[in-house]
């Protein structure tokens, strides 16, 4: 073949490839664009008058910017019979989804030492017991839980919401640090006991420095799943320490005479803004630490 022809087939074949890549550019950008328009719709809308909504359609931007329905959705919206507005289910939010994360990684990270490191007779009928609560739907434990957060005094109650979500969250935690503990060499576990270190020793100073990717997926993991949470929220929580997901729904179906549109996509954007801005920031290690562990090499 002549250097001609090759070159006509290295041209050819570059053009195809650049096509190819083209097309799916073309095609992400598209399915970016749909996936984006009730976003942009929400943000849009949240920042528009009444009078404005009327008089436009849902994708155009704001004539006059005003932040009234944020201002109302965080301090006056009445939500129920209460006028209060978001910021008190705010904060019983925090309350709630901070300690319960906290709770739930380290016990996982615990058990995934414990179940990779310490091994045990039946440990691994243990971790199979764990892997079950995984797939236990929330509609299953809704009576036996709030038995028992009954009997042990915690019924509608920000501490037994973070109890429910420690007791369902510890499962999937144990998963994910238990993978990823797999992949360690035991050869580094037992030179630290070679070295003297004891249990936690081993544990803070071995293992935890090195789980950094696991902890963040656990972390965006639990936090996603807890904030966003209806069911439990409803369920188990009291009236004034419901969590932000819950009072979004009260607001929204609240009827008050005039439906105040705005207000309700910017009450729902700031219930939304945290998990927004963990996986704006903590997104790209997301995939980067469920990967961790993955190929024991």
């Amino acid at each position: 073949m002549s250097v001609a022809a090759e070159t006509v087939i290295l041209r050819r074949s570059g053009s195809g490839v650049n096509l190819a890549r083209f097309a799916v550019y073309a095609l992400l950008i598209v399915a970016a664009a749909v996936f984006l328009a009730p976003l942009v719709s929400m943000v849009f809308t949240s920042l528009k008058s009444m009078d404005e909504i009327r008089a436009g359609n849902l994708l155009s931007p704001p004539g006059a910017i005003t932040l009234e329905a944020w201002t109302t959705a965080w301090n006056s919206a009445c939500i129920s019979v209460s006028c209060a507005g978001l910021k008190g289910y705010f904060l019983n939010s925090i309350r709630m989804v901070v300690p319960a994360v906290l709770l739930s990684v380290g016990l996982g990270a615990l058990n995934g030492y414990v179940l990779t490191k310490w091994r045990f007779r039946g440990d691994n009928l243990l971790f199979g017991a764990m892997m079950f609560g995984c797939f236990i739907p929330f509609q299953i434990v809704l009576i036996p839980m709030a038995f028992t957060l009954g009997k042990i005094g915690l019924a509608g109650t920000t501490t037994g919401l973070v109890l429910v979500h420690v007791v369902y969250g510890v499962c999937f935690t144990t998963l994910f640090f238990r993978n990823f503990y797999v992949a360690v060499p035991d050869e580094l576990v037992k030179a630290a006991r070679m070295d003297g270190a004891g249990f936690w020793q081993i544990f803070t100073r071995v293992l935890l420095p090195i789980s950094w990717p696991i902890i963040v997926v656990s972390v965006i993991w639990q936090f996603t799943g807890i904030w966003n949470d209806f069911l439990f929220g409803a369920s188990f929580a009291g009236g004034e320490s419901q969590p932000i997901t819950v009072a979004l729904n009260n607001l929204v179906n609240t009827s008050t005479g005039v439906k105040l549109y705005n207000v309700d996509m910017a009450a729902a954007m700031i219930t939304a803004a945290p998990t927004i801005l963990i996986y704006l920031f903590l997104g790209r290690f997301f995939l980067r630490g469920l990967m961790a562990g993955a190929v024991k090499g």
